[in-house]
């Protein structure tokens, strides 16, 4: 995929294309792509519209556990957007105590992405149904990275080489000790 080296980046497609480019760059696999548009009718954004884009990428004959979302949004205010490393975890009840385990993954995601970026992080849970067993939850963490503003204005080659040193932190993030003993790897 060839990304152009010109200005600032205007629209939803070349932003997908740089960061495409980063993520396979680093040898992960696009697994879907789905595209949306919405307009506002009534409240606060009215005649407004939105663009999004989901990406959603895997390692080929990697982990099943970990995948990378991405998020694009298109509006009149600008493209914005964040890229997710997401990790299923062991059930809830292997998992230990949550404060402990939101240090940690906080932890390794502070060691590894750099701190001029904005790293949220979320930790989820899911039950298949409220009659299941509590311990049954499924889990999952979501280490996030934003795509500010500068970067795309920076460009698409910026937008790539933001991609790609992301994807190099995931990568670490998975090889990390705080994951590997919390990741579910009997997917």
């Amino acid at each position: 995929m060839s990304v152009s080296k010109g200005g600032p980046i205007l629209t939803l497609e070349p932003l997908i294309d740089a960061i495409r480019s980063g993520v396979e760059g680093a040898g992960w696999e696009l697994s879907g792509l789905q595209k949306t548009t919405s307009h506002q009718f009534e409240g606060r954004w009215e005649g407004d519209s939105t663009r999004s884009a989901y990406l959603f990428f895997h390692v080929p004959d990697g982990p099943e556990f970990a995948s990378v979302d991405v998020y694009l949004d298109e509006t009149s205010r600008g493209l914005t957007g964040n890229l997710a490393l997401v990790v299923d975890l062991v059930s809830l009840g292997g998992l230990g105590g949550i404060r402990d385990v939101l240090a940690a993954l906080a932890t390794a995601s502070a060691r590894e992405i750099a701190a001029e970026r904005r790293r949220p992080l979320t930790l989820r849970f899911r039950m298949g149904d409220v009659d299941r067993e509590v311990a049954t939850a499924e889990t999952e963490v979501r280490f996030k990275v934003r795509l500010d503003r500068d970067v795309i204005h920076s460009g698409p080659a910026g937008v790539t080489d933001l991609a790609a040193v992301v994807m190099a932190a995931f990568s670490r993030i998975l090889q990390s000790p705080e994951v590997t003993v919390l990741a579910d790897h009997d997917e």
